[in-house]
């Protein structure tokens, strides 16, 4: 499901036909950082007192699921 429109997504599908493999990368990491930012800005005024450590401790965790993480990182 999408709420982007049939025409808008066929012209965002062109604009990326035409990027290279380089252009795409570039802007799949752009996108993984920025998604990054957001998570730490939700877990940060959610939890004003955690540390940088348990913010990025639960960062990964939010990222990959519920798994226990391995000793070093629990």
């Amino acid at each position: 499901m999408s709420d982007t429109s049939p025409e808008v997504q066929a012209i965002q599908d062109e604009i990326h036909r035409r990027m290279t493999g380089e252009q795409r990368l570039n802007l799949a990491i752009e996108m993984s950082e920025m998604t990054r930012r957001i998570a730490m800005a939700r877990l940060r005024s959610e939890h004003p007192d955690w540390t940088e450590w348990e913010l990025k401790r639960e960062l990964l965790r939010y990222a990959f699921g519920t798994d226990p993480l391995p000793p070093p990182l629990r």
